[in-house]
């Protein structure tokens, strides 16, 4: 009935997704962790957005 525009939905989820964890993460490595960690757990936290957004699990 109603056509979402679902490719720009999961980008939009990617995105916010990312700069939220990114934000945190950073904040992670200005007091010591290390820069791939973060980077993996910014990368899950995208992946498990996305796929929340897909399944309409948000």
């Amino acid at each position: 009935m109603y056509n979402h525009n679902t490719d720009k939905d999961l980008v939009s989820a990617g995105i916010i997704t990312g700069l939220g964890a990114g934000i945190v993460t950073s904040f992670a490595v200005s007091q010591g962790q290390h820069p791939l960690i973060a980077l993996a757990i910014t990368a899950l936290a995208v992946i498990f957005g996305v796929v929340c957004r897909q399944y309409d699990l948000v």
